[in-house]
């Protein structure tokens, strides 16, 4: 069968990529009686999604290799850490993939085609926040 006059629809092509890091917080400002007061740790899934209109090289928005900066950036400053030794606020879940997104912008979206349209954190199964980014 020839496929070859199948048309293409214009569009935007999405990627996303999930990373784990296990890391340890306490929010501070919460009452002392409220569990997420005290410390206590989670096993974080992040995931990063991006977009590009037109693709690049074989036809990626991203090399997926080319995210292994964020993948170090979690491995050395996050995974095993307190969060809220490191991070400039609080650490709740949607503060987390906030500044994530912030890292991603300024440390490897520079270098690659595709632009950054949302970080996901997930604390646990059942739970999740998401930082969407303006469009720039």
């Amino acid at each position: 069968m020839d496929f070859s006059s199948i048309p293409l629809p214009s569009g935007k092509h999405t990627i996303s990529k999930l990373f784990d890091f296990e890391a340890g917080h306490r929010l501070r400002s919460l009452a002392p009686e409220h569990k997420c007061s005290r410390q206590h740790g989670h096993s974080y899934k992040v995931e990063l999604i991006l977009t590009a209109a037109a693709l690049e090289g074989p036809g990626f928005v991203t090399d997926f290799g080319d995210l292994a900066p964020f993948r170090r950036f979690l491995d050395t400053e996050l995974d095993h850490h307190n969060l809220h030794e490191i991070m400039p606020v609080e650490p709740t879940s949607e503060r987390l993939a906030q500044f994530l997104a912030g890292w991603f912008i300024q440390n490897v979206e520079p270098g690659i085609p595709g632009r950054l349209v949302a970080v996901q954190v997930r604390e646990t199964e059942h739970s999740w926040a998401r930082f969407d980014v303006e469009e720039r």
